[in-house]
């Protein structure tokens, strides 16, 4: 069933494909099949996307292909996307260590949730956090999935630095900087992983419709990681979408 959507012009070179108002993993798979289906077909005039929580954008060359054409292939496209949806996703693991030095924040959403730090950690390593969008800062995901007892409000008064690589939660959701920057999310970890790199054909190790992984590691283990990076592999997996432990 294709959910319900508008296609909606967003200035003269763009349409927002929009379905309803709310956080939905429905709508998230559908965004992104959406995507797919529209980038396999290679549609002369198509020059790019911009997928968000309920929203994809559509980016297009008018002297190439019209409003009219655009919106009868993004509505094909929707049909035929979820006539073919793939029923698995990927799986990116991302090393993180939860050591003092990395966590200032960790003893405050352990009191906040009523929890041992080391019950935080066990809690927030677990599920597998869909990624429902990339923003704010180049590859920073903002991840479903969060245990609610984990849920813990942003700091009051933001920090003007932030290191890149801190993993953090701010409300209801948990993300990771990619990039040195203020901010106010509680952080509580860090993976020694480069989650943006500028230079790379690939900059990201990751998607919009991806699930990303926290795998525990120690301090030694995040001291060797980031002395031998160049050699580190990224683990990801190919996995069927039941075998997901998608957290909320």
């Amino acid at each position: 069933m294709v959910l319900a959507y508008q296609i909606l012009p967003a200035g003269d070179k763009a349409v927002n494909v929009t379905f309803e108002r709310q956080v939905s993993v429905a709508i998230n798979h559908q965004i992104a099949q959406l995507q797919r289906q529209l980038t396999q077909l290679a549609v002369q005039g198509i020059t790019g996307f911009l997928p968000a929580f309920r929203t994809l954008t559509v980016f297009y060359e008018p002297a190439q292909i019209s409003l009219k054409a655009l919106k009868a292939t993004i509505d094909k496209a929707l049909l035929d996307s979820h006539q073919t949806a793939s029923s698995t996703v990927r799986r990116v693991h991302i090393p993180v260590c939860y050591d003092a030095e990395f966590a200032p924040d960790l003893k405050t959403v352990a009191t906040k949730a009523q929890l041992t730090e080391k019950q935080v950690i066990e809690r927030h390593s677990q599920p597998d956090y869909l990624i429902y969008m990339l923003g704010f800062l180049p590859g920073f995901a903002y991840l479903g999935g969060l245990d609610p007892q984990l849920a813990t409000p942003r700091l009051a008064t933001p920090r003007l630095k932030i290191a890149p690589g801190s993993v953090g939660i701010a409300g209801e959701q948990t993300g990771m900087y990619p990039i040195e920057s203020p901010g106010g999310w509680q952080i509580i970890g860090r993976t020694p992983l480069r989650l943006f790199q500028p230079e790379s054909e690939q900059p990201f190790y990751y998607q919009t419709g991806d699930y990303i992984h926290f795998d525990v590691i120690s301090r030694a283990e995040y001291d060797h990681i980031t002395a031998h990076l160049a050699d580190y592999q990224v683990q990801t997996e190919t996995v069927a979408e039941t075998e997901v432990q998608y957290g909320a």
